[in-house]
């Protein structure tokens, strides 16, 4: 879930904007006074351009932007409206983390408080070439793992909280605690889940330990794998919009099923099982990892996704 799409984008390593011979970290810390005092050409990037499930196209507290410089080149910014939390610090360094270990992750090329640039990577159609390499890059970038569960950074799913600290002993019993648990009160009190909804919710949640397979060490995972955030470009199938944390490899290739799944899933779970096959039964165990984006949705969205959820519910109760 992001609450406003990525856009196309153009790979342009040439993306230099000449500013009295700075050098190139200069350049992009000039970037926010650039871009304030409209030296860049700069076009708003709106949900409603991109086929995106409805919650996503929430505007928030952030806007997304193509900034153009005078030799035509562009990068893809998202720009912080307000003191608001710094969601795009946390995502700016899922990215870098997540970078380290897979080749597929958008780079990142400048990012303050405020400000997250990004290449600009021109749209392709999908590729089973491209799916399959991607299946292979998710598996290289989970068997880089993390240190615990969870991260060292305050989370956020979008502009939205995200607990990273640790808790219990395994990861059904953090995915409980961070996962599931933040978003129960919220939701109620919007109106998304009745009592006897967030009741049946805990008692699932319990019962996690004995549901969710053999344990795993920590994988490094993007956290927020939706079909929203791969985008296919014309090199390669490209990860972006993070949430990145040391969780279980099974949420992300959950996710990629949700809201009518990514193109190519089969070719990208066959690359996948070319470098790191799964324990056996994970295709039972999905619904289990869709619990938290659902939750989020109802947290933020009401109860149009009361329904979904609940019905993930009943399938493991």
């Amino acid at each position: 879930m992001k609450s406003f799409a990525h856009p196309m984008r153009v790979i342009a390593l040439r993306y230099i904007v000449r500013v009295d011979e700075a050098s190139d970290a200069d350049r992009w810390r000039l970037l926010p006074e650039l871009i304030e005092h409209q030296r860049i050409r700069t076009t708003p990037v709106n949900a409603s351009d991109f086929a995106l499930p409805q919650a996503s196209a929430s505007a928030g507290g952030a806007s997304a932007q193509r900034l153009t410089f005078d030799d035509g080149t562009s990068v893809f910014a998202k720009i912080a409206h307000g003191g608001g939390p710094d969601y795009l610090a946390a995502e700016a360094n899922g990215l870098r983390w997540l970078g380290e270990a897979c080749e597929a992750v958008v780079p990142v090329l400048y990012a303050d408080h405020r400000l997250l640039v990004e290449p600009w990577i021109e749209p392709a159609e999908p590729s089973a070439e491209h799916a399959a390499e991607l299946g292979r890059a998710l598996a290289r970038m989970h068997a880089a793992g993390a240190e615990r569960f969870g991260a060292p950074w305050p989370g956020y799913i979008g502009e939205t909280f995200m607990d990273n600290d640790p808790a219990g002993r395994n990861w059904a019993e953090w995915f409980a605690a961070r996962r599931i648990e933040p978003y129960l009160r919220p939701s109620r009190d919007n109106g998304a889940l009745e009592a006897g909804d967030v009741t049946a919710i805990e008692a699932l949640a319990a019962r996690l330990p004995g549901l969710t397979g053999p344990e795993e060490p920590p994988a490094r995972t993007h956290g927020d794998l939706w079909w929203g955030n791969v985008h296919w470009g014309h090199d390669r199938a490209w990860l972006i919009d993070p949430a990145a944390h040391g969780g279980h490899r099974e949420t992300d290739l959950a996710n990629l099923r949700l809201w009518g799944g990514v193109p190519l899933l089969e070719t990208i779970l066959a690359g996948y099982a070319e470098v790191a096959p799964l324990a056996d039964g994970w295709e039972e165990r999905l619904g289990l990892h869709q619990l938290f984006p659902l939750l989020v949705h109802t947290t933020l969205f009401g109860r149009v996704y009361r329904g979904q959820l609940m019905d993930l519910v009943s399938r493991y109760s």
